[in-house]
């Protein structure tokens, strides 16, 4: 078939170890959007799921960071922190090899793309299934981008291999849907922990759901950082979803909770 479905939502680890903390309206809307999203993620009968996240230094370090990576195995494990502070039992998720081998052939011509028989999921990918997929029984094929450490990947780039990934998509027979899933403004693990800049993540997030790649693409890593924190550089996962889906993207939900340590989105974008 093709792609079929393509959204966003935050993973911060927060939203399932703190669920409690937050302000009950907004983590009430917040989940809220997060259910119809896992509704039509549903209704686009998918046989496989592709999320595109950002890694934490659970499987790469820096004497080992592809700048895109997408796992080929038949099944995947997490998440690798504490499943009682996280509050996500640790289990096995299933993935789909021959499928992902297949895209990566495809990705190979367009994009330089590393893989990996491997893979531990952390709160990354963890957090985002716990709430799409509760039952764990859609495969999943994780795409890592690197928004850890310089050098890392230009935003045009990031945006060129969600096409790259797309074209892949459309030549497979199975019908794929896709998640991207990062933070938008965030301090994690620094005393800035808590702080988020809601001015910068509305104006990124505009700027996403008009799917304008100049204008998604202009910002510098040196303006992320002033602006959005180490925890900004996620939002390369968010922008290749832009280059894979095409279309103009709706943002469903968008709450500052700084229990969470970031403002949550969630956001659907139509396929072009």
């Amino acid at each position: 078939m093709s792609l079929v479905f393509a959204g966003i939502c935050s993973h911060g680890p927060g939203i399932t170890a703190r669920t409690e903390r937050a302000d009950p309206a907004r983590r009430g809307r917040y989940f809220d959007a997060l259910a119809t999203l896992r509704a039509e993620l549903e209704a686009s009968r998918p046989d496989a799921l592709i999320v595109i996240a950002a890694e934490h230094f659970a499987n790469f370090f820096m004497n080992n960071m592809p700048a895109f990576a997408i796992g080929m195995a038949e099944h995947y494990e997490g998440p690798i922190e504490d499943p009682d502070w996280l509050r996500i039992p640790r289990r096995r998720v299933p993935g789909a090899k021959e499928l992902s081998r297949r895209l990566l052939d495809g990705l190979l011509p367009r994009i330089d793309m590393a893989y990996c028989e491997e893979w531990q999921f952390d709160h990354g990918i963890m957090v985002p299934l716990h709430f799409l997929t509760p039952g764990y029984e859609l495969p999943v094929i994780p795409v890592n981008i690197n928004c850890q450490c310089p050098p890392m990947t230009p935003l045009p780039r990031a945006y060129a291999m969600g096409q790259a990934l797309r074209a892949a998509c459309d030549a497979q027979p199975e019908r794929i849907a896709l998640i991207g899933t990062g933070g938008i403004s965030h301090w994690p693990c620094t005393p800035d922990t808590g702080k988020i800049n809601t001015a910068w993540d509305q104006d990124f997030l505009q700027r996403w759901a008009r799917n304008e790649p100049a204008a998604l693409t202009a910002y510098t890593d040196a303006e992320v950082y002033r602006d959005g924190g180490q925890g900004g550089f996620e939002i390369r996962t968010l922008i290749a979803v832009a280059g894979a889906a095409g279309g103009l993207g709706e943002i469903r939900c968008y709450e500052p909770i700084p229990e969470y340590a970031c403002g949550v989105t969630v956001g659907r974008m139509a396929l072009g």
